[in-house]
C-alpha cells in the first residue's frame, strides 16, 4: 500500500536493489543480442538520432529461447508483485522498450509526455484522468537515470513547462526546468513512472535500461499491443504470473474487429 501511495502522490517510485546480479546478467545478454541485431538493420536511424527501440519480445531479432527468457522475466512473481501492488490485478502488458545513449554525443535530451506523440494538447489534458500507462524501468548498468517533474501525472503543465516541452515562444525542449527532479539509477533498481508525466532521459555512461510498459485493461490502449510481442500458450503455461499477458490476449481476442496499430 505504501508503494501505491508514493506513486499516486508523485507519479514515480524508485525501488533499490530489486534484481540480483545473476538476473541482470541473463537479461543483459538477451537485450544486447537484440540491440546488435536492431542496430545493424537500422544503422542510419541509429547514427542520426535513435535513443530507444521497442518490441523486444517480437520474433524478428531474437531466437525463441531468448524470447522465452524475456517473457519469463516479465511474468515473474518478483516483477508482477510490484506491478499489481500499484496498478491492481488487472494490469495489462503493453510493450517493451530499450533506452540507450545516442550515437551522436552532442544530441540533447528533451522534455516530453509520452502521449504528446499521438494526442492533441486537449487530448493530452484528458489523458491525465486515465486510463493509465506505466513504465517499469530496469537499468542494466549504473546510469545517470532520468529527470521527472513530480505530480505532472495528474496536473497540467505550467506555462514555462508547456513552452519548453512543445518548443513554443522561443523555448527549446532541452532547456532545464526548475521543477525537474533528477533520479540516478543503479543496476538492479526498479523505477516506476507514469507515461503521462513530464520527463526526460539523462544521457551518458553507456546507459542501458529495459522498460516494460503496463496499462489499464482498456481497448483504447490494448489496441496498440503488437500480436507478435505476446507469448504463445505453451510459454504462458511456464510463467509464474502470466496475468498481464493473458489480459492483453483476452482483450485483443474479444475485439478481433478492431484494427491493431503500432504505438
Amino acid at each position: 500500500m505504501l508503494m501505491k501511495t508514493d506513486y499516486e502522490e508523485n507519479g514515480y517510485l524508485v525501488l533499490k536493489d530489486v534484481f540480483e546480479v545473476s538476473e541482470l546478467q541473463k537479461l543483459r545478454q538477451v537485450v544486447l543480442q537484440f540491440h546488435q541485431s536492431w542496430m545493424q538493420e537500422n544503422s542510419r536511424f541509429y547514427a542520426e538520432k535513435a535513443i530507444n527501440f521497442a518490441y523486444l519480445t517480437a520474433q524478428k531479432h531474437l531466437m525463441d529461447s531468448e524470447r522465452v527468457s524475456l517473457f519469463t522475466f516479465i511474468g515473474s512473481d518478483k516483477l508482477m508483485d510490484v506491478v499489481t501492488s500499484i496498478m491492481g490485478s488487472c494490469a495489462t502488458f503493453m510493450n517493451t522498450q530499450l533506452f540507450f545513449d545516442p550515437a551522436n554525443s552532442s544530441q540533447k535530451n528533451y522534455w516530453h509526455r509520452d502521449p504528446q506523440y499521438h494526442l492533441s494538447v486537449e487530448e493530452q489534458k484528458e489523458a491525465l484522468l486515465g486510463p493509465n500507462v506505466l513504465h517499469f524501468r530496469i537499468p542494466l548498468v549504473d546510469e545517470p537515470g532520468i529527470e521527472l517533474i513530480p505530480g505532472t501525472h495528474r496536473r497540467w503543465d505550467s506555462k514555462e513547462e508547456l513552452d519548453v516541452r512543445l518548443e513554443q515562444n522561443g523555448r527549446k525542449n532541452h532547456e532545464d526546468l526548475p521543477t525537474g527532479v533528477r533520479v540516478t539509477l543503479d543496476a538492479g533498481d526498479l523505477l516506476v513512472f507514469s507515461a503521462n508525466m513530464i520527463h526526460r532521459g539523462i544521457y551518458g555512461i553507456d546507459r542501458l535500461s529495459l522498460d516494460v510498459l503496463f496499462c489499464d485493461p482498456v481497448l483504447e490502449l490494448v489496441k496498440f499491443v503488437d500480436d507478435s510481442c505476446l507469448p504463445d500458450a505453451e510459454t504462458l503455461g511456464k510463467l509464474e504470473n502470466p496475468s498481464a499477458f493473458e489480459s492483453a490476449i483476452e482483450i485483443k481476442t474479444n475485439n478481433k474487429g478492431v484494427h491493431a496499430t503500432s504505438a
